[in-house]
């Protein structure tokens, strides 16, 4: 690991006055640590943002939206009453990702800014155009069967690897953002970015703002809602393939749906055409094994990832399927 200097500021104008062009935020450091031990992440200086005062939860009441501080831990956040009884997508996310005492130390807002897990992009060796661009793809000609089959580019097949991230797009979440030009607010599903010709820029963030707080509505949407993740391993495993999804369903016939794929996309991935094939009809075995087609929509499989086309399939299928029968 390259030596750093390190502070620990107590207020965000402190922590942004810190933030040099070759310096970083830390938080929970459980993405962070790992990026400066293998090599991928060497900042100069190191800005710990732990002590300022992002840590509540608390509901709106004016306009029944749940605020969340962006230092809340995954832990504290997923066994929140309000968050288990009106967004069980958000908890069920929350506790698929990572070990526990991962989840009490990984915070809301470094969730969200976790990079890729691709072994390419972790291996200083190999091309990679997300760490150094323009030195190419390895994952294209190499063993890409964990990577992306959404939103890809010629220049990058990386996932993105948060489970928590689906869930809050499928919630509309809105992410609170602040930095020296001053407070702004992304709605979650423009703050990803696709990797195009840049995949260097993941996300909206300019250089010295930093994530604050994510709003979420509190909806019938929101409350009748699943998330499930197929992975290789049973727990501590990024998934292969997930599904966030929510219905709103009214004397048998569905008003409103939400499908975010997740472990299959280079984004949080909104499966619009899956939503749309479920608009207007009954839920039930037909409808989700047509949502479950329709969420394929634009993918470009490779030699060793075709398989995850049929993995949505059944995933978004069996996600909805669950969903439906707990309303029973």
């Amino acid at each position: 690991m390259r030596p750093f200097t390190y502070t620990r500021p107590a207020e965000l104008a402190a922590a942004w006055a810190e933030l040099g062009p070759d310096a970083m935020y830390i938080a929970g450091g459980t993405n962070l640590v790992d990026l400066m031990k293998s090599g991928v992440a060497t900042p100069a200086h190191v800005v710990d943002i732990g002590r300022l005062p992002l840590t509540g939860i608390e509901v709106d009441p004016s306009t029944d939206t749940l605020r969340i501080g962006a230092l809340v831990p995954n832990s504290d956040l997923a066994a929140h009453p309000v968050v288990r009884e009106r967004l069980p997508v958000l908890a069920e996310a929350l506790l698929s990702g990572a070990s526990p005492q991962l989840r009490n130390l990984a915070t809301l807002g470094g969730n969200l800014m976790q990079r890729t897990r691709c072994g390419y992009f972790r291996d200083l060796a190999m091309p990679c155009n997300k760490r150094r661009p323009g030195t190419g793809c390895a994952a294209t000609d190499g063993d890409h069967h964990r990577h992306a089959v959404l939103g890809t580019s010629e220049h990058c097949l990386a996932t993105h690897p948060s489970d928590l991230a689906p869930a809050l797009l499928a919630l509309d979440a809105v992410v609170r953002i602040d930095g020296p030009a001053g407070p702004r607010t992304e709605p979650i599903e423009a703050f990803h970015l696709p990797p195009g010709a840049t995949p260097e820029r993941e996300t909206t963030l300019a250089h010295g703002e930093l994530i604050t707080g994510v709003d979420v509505p509190l909806t019938a949407l929101g409350a009748h809602s699943h998330y499930l993740k197929v992975s290789e391993r049973a727990s501590f495993a990024f998934a292969l393939c997930s599904a966030a999804v929510a219905l709103d369903v009214h004397e048998g016939t569905v008003r409103a749906a939400r499908i975010v794929l997740g472990g299959v996309a280079t984004t949080p991935w909104r499966a619009y055409a899956a939503e749309a094939a479920l608009l207007g009809g009954p839920p039930g075995t037909a409808a989700f094994a047509r949502a479950g087609e329709a969420a394929t929509e634009g993918a470009r499989p490779l030699r060793d990832n075709v398989y995850k086309v049929e993995l949505i399939r059944r995933v978004v299928a069996r996600a909805l399927t669950t969903l439906e029968g707990d309303r029973g």
